[in-house]
């Protein structure tokens, strides 16, 4: 089964995040098939870029996104 989930590249105490498009059997921070945008909680207000077109092919394609990303989208399309 297809993800889109976030996978952590940050330092300690400075999280950054890619949103990415994975297997669900694969480690967080392990293989991806696409990123597909960034999130960054740090900046005030929190900083979100993701690729439309490429959300929607995933997710017309079978791929289910996790409750954070899920609500990431929804704020990026605010």
């Amino acid at each position: 089964m297809v993800k889109i989930r976030l996978q952590r590249v940050g330092k300690k105490k400075a999280p950054f995040y890619h949103v990415v498009v994975a297997d669900s059997r694969s480690p967080r921070d392990g293989k991806i098939i696409e990123q597909i945008g960034t999130y960054d909680p740090m900046t005030d207000p929190a900083t979100i870029s993701l690729d439309n077109e490429k959300v929607e092919k995933w997710i017309k394609n079978g791929a289910k996104p996790t409750d954070t990303v899920k609500s990431l989208i929804e704020k990026a399309a605010k």
